[in-house]
């Protein structure tokens, strides 16, 4: 998976340059107003952007911050939000401002806001103006990152991830350099600023813009790391945090996915587990060795004859790994697999793939772009690639399933023409009340990760829900969004332990039958995971 640090000029910067350190006056904050603080947000009507559907309710704006905050009169960048309005008016019961992230790093925030609008409780969402934004580079942001030509570059079927031998990899190692090579090509100029921290500082350039003293919060996945650095560079700024799908902030970015591997060869585990015990219907064997061999079978048959030209090896994974997500995607993916292997039917495939992989869309080229150039940032990645060919094969022997997909979903970060910087130290003990959500089996951010957040922000608390869904308030689990409910509208955090401090796992997914490719339509999307964060 990925996640996201910064440079280090940390929160010094902001109090020299702009003012908007814990503590800052009203004078002061004028002061930053002159120097380039952000100016009121004039909202106005949302235009359509690509697929994205508009809400009738949502206003939309530009917020215009600093290229570099270190020089906060210098170059700008426009970022895109949107607003849903709670119903009640501002001094009867308002609760101010809920700031949304889904992630990635890469995903728009903005369709994420409308979601959040529509599927949060009605007395929650009277309460709250719910604000979207596009981070630096994302989306309707101003500019957006994209570093190749996503229809060439992406044409399926691609090389598979599993070199067997040099001239693979070299192949492979050809393809990340000319990702890197692209980036560096376009956005030299803009690259060595896209950081967590940067993005931290944008979110508080918003917070001013709106005129808000503080923000509410909620972040999933990625977003998570986001708010986790926001609240130690601001922590006077914060007022309710909710961090879903937590990532584990000692990780970044390297260790992070060699532990991801790991989750998601668990996760891939529980999946095959799955189908046998519903036999009866796929026919693929009675147990996890039986289901998990007919899957490697499947691959390999892929990779000399793709199906229909379009779904190799490395297509399969990138389908499969969205099951590691949501397991709402297993009974369309556990027919596509067994009408192809039992029958050498390819039809399904190919729709389940066209279903939930967005490779190939200049919103996805977009994602990845931003993605890479946020994380190879952040912190320090190998440039030496024989440190990646031997993690990755110690990590396979026993994680087969993602590992090498993984290390050449990042390995750009190798040749990536701006190194990494070091990562913040997240924590601090001056927050209010958080909130964490975790599920237990988490593929894309591990368990240990959350366990691991919690200590160093002493006023969190952590809802342990069962299963392994990536991504759990507003997602159809009801314990999870009472809790939330109640921290949201008074402040009530999930008991240290015992009863209230965990919440059962959603029902296991129906193996055929109505209903399910309705149930199955990519909240792993909806939070910015079309790929193997």
């Amino acid at each position: 998976m990925k996640r996201v640090i910064g440079i280090a000029t940390g929160a010094a910067v902001l109090a020299a340059g702009l003012g908007w350190a814990e503590g800052a006056t009203a004078e002061t904050e004028r002061a930053a107003a002159k120097q380039g603080g952000a100016a009121a947000v004039q909202w106005g009507p949302c235009e359509k952007s690509g697929d994205q559907e508009v809400s009738a309710k949502a206003e939309c704006a530009t917020v215009e911050v600093p290229l570099d905050y270190a020089h906060p009169t210098g170059r700008k960048l426009r970022l895109a939000i949107n607003r849903i309005k709670a119903a009640k008016p501002r001094g009867s019961g308002h609760l101010g401002v809920l700031l949304v992230n889904p992630g990635g790093p890469g995903a728009s925030g903005r369709e994420l806001a409308t979601y959040v609008a529509e599927h949060l409780p009605a007395q929650v969402a009277a309460r709250y103006d719910v604000i979207g934004f596009d981070p630096r580079g994302v989306g309707g942001s101003r500019p957006a990152l994209t570093c190749v030509d996503p229809v060439r570059y992406y044409k399926p079927p691609r090389l598979d991830n599993v070199p067997r031998d040099r001239n693979d990899e070299a192949g492979l190692l050809a393809r990340a350099r000319q990702y890197a090579e692209g980036c560096a090509a376009r956005w030299r100029w803009l690259l060595p600023h896209m950081t967590t921290e940067n993005s931290a500082r944008d979110m508080d350039a918003i917070r001013h813009a709106l005129r808000e003293p503080r923000i509410n919060y909620l972040g999933y996945s990625y977003g998570t790391y986001l708010g986790a650095v926001y609240a130690t560079m601001f922590p006077g700024r914060v007022r309710r945090m909710v961090l879903d799908s937590v990532v584990d902030p000692e990780g970044v970015w390297y260790d992070n996915n060699l532990a991801q591997d790991h989750a998601f060869e668990r996760r891939h585990r529980d999946f095959m587990a799955w189908i046998a015990e519903h036999d009866a219907v796929y026919r693929l064997g009675r147990t996890a060795e039986r289901t998990t061999a007919a899957w490697y079978a499947m691959r390999e048959r892929l990779r000399t004859h793709p199906a229909k030209g379009v779904v190799g090896p490395s297509e399969l994974d990138d389908m499969f790994t969205v099951a590691g997500y949501s397991d709402a995607a297993w009974p369309k993916l556990a027919r596509a697999f067994s009408a192809y292997s039992r029958h050498g039917e390819p039809g399904r495939l190919v729709r389940a793939f066209k279903r939930f992989v967005r490779n190939g869309t200049a919103e996805a080229e977009n994602g990845y772009a931003v993605y890479l150039g946020v994380e190879c940032r952040d912190a320090a990645w190998p440039r030496d690639w024989a440190v990646w060919r031997a993690d990755s094969h110690r990590v396979s022997a026993s994680a087969r399933f993602l590992t090498w997909a993984n290390a050449w979903y990042n390995a750009p970060c190798a040749f990536w023409p701006v190194r990494g910087g070091t990562p913040m130290k997240v924590g601090s003990a001056k927050l209010p009340p958080i909130m964490l959500v975790q599920s237990r089996r988490d593929a894309a951010t591990p368990y240990a990760g959350a366990v691991r957040m919690r200590r160093l922000f002493p006023t969190s608390r952590l809802l342990t829900v069962g299963g392994g869904n990536h991504g759990v308030v507003l997602n159809g689990n009801a314990c999870a969004d009472r809790r939330l409910t109640f921290y949201l509208l008074g402040g009530a955090l999930p008991p240290e332990r015992g009863k209230g401090a965990t919440c059962a796992r959603p029902p296991e997914p129906v193996p055929s039958g109505r209903g399910e490719e309705a149930a199955s339509s990519g909240r792993a999307a909806r939070i910015g995971l079309p790929f193997h964060l």
